[in-house]
Order: structure tokens, then C-alpha cells, then sequence
């Protein structure tokens, strides 16, 4: 599990792709995440759970299966490119987020951006299919990201970002039609699921 605080950013040294539906990604991490690394140990890259397989010394080896490059942005990543890190969460943690599964459902596109003095607010594409689960003061995690939604209309929905998170994060460099991750909360998605069947069970019956 993962809280959607993004604790680093790390650059792909390296990817090696062997066949269209597998990929691996040599990623550097910075210096305050390559403490007690652990094979097998997993790491939220751009808010995807993957495995480490291979650790040499800050870089370290990930593992993408065909699932992974379907419904993520990370199988258009080339080396010197950069992702959001967070390390696994650990009991007695805080969570400055919300709990998040590293677990993509769908991508989303950056529609527009506005920016003023003190804040940027980005507007995504709203996939049809994640409608019911993107609600006004919901959360939604964006490529690792736990944020809080804020305006939702048919097509789009957006999200206020201050400083520390364009400082901490890559949506400080995000611009117009870049690809995003999304993660649905799951507690919504489990309220929304559930009373979607209950209705439907009572027009049924």
C-alpha cells in the first residue's frame, strides 16, 4: 500500500525492452530513497506498484509486464526520463494522503492548465467509465499522486496544486496533452459499486 506522497523523483538510466509486451526499467533513485532497499521490496513509480528485481548500489531494476504497459504511461518512457517515487507504506506511518494500491485503472489526458500567482490548476480528460468515482472533494491519485478533486463538469475535472507539490512532484514540469495515471479511490469506488447494485437490484425486483 502507498499514501500519495510522492517522496522523490527518480530518472530511468536504462530500458530494455526484449519483446512488445515486456520491458524493464533501470531507474536511479534519489539518495533519501536508496536506503534498506530489499529485492522483491515495492516501489509507486509514476503510482504503479512494481517489484524491485535487481538493486546496484541507487539504481535499481523493475519488471513490466503487458498489463502494466497497457494501462499505464510508463511504456512510453525512455531513458532520462522521470517518474514519481514512493516507497511502500509501513505500519506506523503517517498518511498525509489516502490509501492507495498502486493499482493504475486508466490513463487520462492534460487538457489545459491555469496557472496564477500562487497556484497552478490542471484539467484532465474524464474517461467515461471513471465518472461515477470522480466526485468534488473526492480523492484521486495522479501518477502517485494523492489529490483532492476539485471542479467536475461532463467531459473534464481538475485538481489545485500548490508550490510544495509542483516543487516535490512532476507536475511542476506537466504540460497540455501529457499522459497521466489514474488510481480511484477504492473506499468510493466500494460505496458507489455497492449502491449502484442495491438500486439495481431493487428496480429489479
Amino acid at each position: 500500500m502507498f499514501t500519495g506522497i510522492v517522496q522523490g523523483i527518480g530518472r530511468i538510466s536504462a530500458v530494455h525492452a526484449p519483446a512488445p509486451d515486456f520491458r524493464t526499467h533501470i531507474v536511479e533513485l534519489p539518495e533519501a530513497m536508496a536506503h534498506q532497499l530489499q529485492i522483491g521490496a515495492s516501489v509507486s513509480n509514476n503510482g504503479c506498484c512494481l517489484t524491485i528485481t535487481r538493486i546496484n548500489g541507487r539504481e535499481v531494476a523493475f519488471d513490466l509486464m503487458a498489463e502494466t504497459l497497457a494501462k499505464t504511461n510508463l511504456g512510453a518512457l525512455q531513458a532520462g526520463d522521470e517518474v514519481n517515487l514512493e516507497r511502500a507504506a509501513r505500519f506506523g506511518d503517517e498518511i498525509g494522503g489516502h490509501l492507495m494500491s498502486g493499482h493504475i485503472i486508466a490513463t487520462t489526458t492534460i487538457t489545459r492548465i491555469d496557472e496564477s500567482a500562487h497556484n497552478r490548476t490542471l484539467w484532465f480528460a474524464l474517461p467515461e467509465a471513471l465518472k461515477p468515482y470522480i466526485l468534488t472533494k473526492g480523492f484521486v491519485g495522479l501518477d502517485g499522486c494523492s489529490l483532492t478533486i476539485g471542479e467536475v463538469s461532463a467531459n473534464e475535472f481538475n485538481v489545485h496544486l500548490i508550490p510544495e507539490t509542483l516543487e516535490r512532484t512532476l507536475f511542476g514540469t506537466r504540460k497540455a496533452g501529457d499522459i497521466i495515471n489514474i488510481e480511484i479511490d477504492p473506499q468510493t469506488q466500494a460505496v458507489v459499486d455497492t449502491v449502484a447494485r442495491v438500486l439495481s437490484q431493487q428496480a429489479s425486483a
